[in-house]
């Protein structure tokens, strides 16, 4: 069941929608469930609600997985995505000079957001069963969310994300940060996304992309913690490929396969 409620994005005063998948045993079970936040949640499961014309089919994935769970999709800024989901200054790379307002949006996350969640459903609220994740700008608010809110997400599913704009600042701030032995961070890209699409241009190569995520797991797993990385041979940055890529990240963020 796909629930979509309007909230109060405070940090622009905007109303954001909300697309929340609820497993059909909610309805008729005391039951609590782990959830798992993603961003440009429009995106995740109709293709008539998606920006391109093409979900993830995440609803149809768990419909027939075997853990059931809550998915909180959060609808992007039409207008302002790449400031929202930019948690740094950008100042060189293909996007251009960004001043990002990443940081609050995540704050909103942890501290409105999740709290709400928590209280108008049943969740398991520890950090053990809460995850984040997103693909593009949305895999690169999901990186920074493990790293900078480990004592919240345990799991971060982080596909095709935006990192070249700002390699060095992730490597300064894993070294500055502990993250927890059963953090899960899954980070992937594909061979084709170098030159990106006429949406999103990219003027890298995909070995220089497999470099720097290579790079960044190697941290995350010098810090005591899991990283696994997938190159998708032949995949470009649209939600078809990113799609693929479900039954791969969501087994090994839940149940250690």
């Amino acid at each position: 069941m796909i629930i979509k409620r309007d909230v109060l994005f405070t940090p622009a005063n905007e109303i954001r929608r909300l697309h929340i998948y609820l497993p059909d045993s909610y309805l008729y079970s005391s039951e609590r469930y782990p959830v798992m936040y993603f961003f440009d949640g429009h995106n995740l499961y109709f293709n008539e609600d998606a920006t391109y014309g093409k979900s993830w089919g995440l609803k149809e994935f768990m419909e027939n997985w075997d853990k059931e769970m809550i998915i909180v999709g959060i609808q992007c800024s039409m207008t302002n995505r790449l400031v929202e989901y930019c948690p740094y200054h950008f100042t060189k790379g293909f996007l251009g000079e960004i001043d990002g307002t990443g940081v609050k949006t995540l704050e909103w996350m942890v501290s409105k957001l999740k709290p709400m969640i928590d209280s108008q459903f049943r969740t398991w609220s520890h950090r053990e069963a809460t995850a984040i994740g997103g693909a593009s700008m949305g895999g690169l608010m999901s990186l920074y969310a493990v790293i900078h809110h480990n004592d919240v997400f345990s799991k971060a599913a982080c596909l095709s994300s935006t990192i070249a704009p700002c390699l060095d600042d992730f490597i300064r701030d894993i070294h500055a940060v502990d993250l927890h032995p059963d953090t899960r961070v899954y980070l992937s890209w594909g061979t084709e996304e170098g030159g990106g699409t006429k949406n999103y241009p990219r003027f890298d190569t995909g070995e220089e992309i497999e470099v720097r995520n290579t790079k960044l797991a190697g941290l995350i797993a010098d810090k005591g913690a899991l990283a696994r990385t997938y190159k998708q041979v032949g995949g470009y940055h649209c939600e078809a490929d990113w799609e693929k890529q479900v039954p791969l990240f969501m087994p090994y963020l839940w149940q250690d396969r």
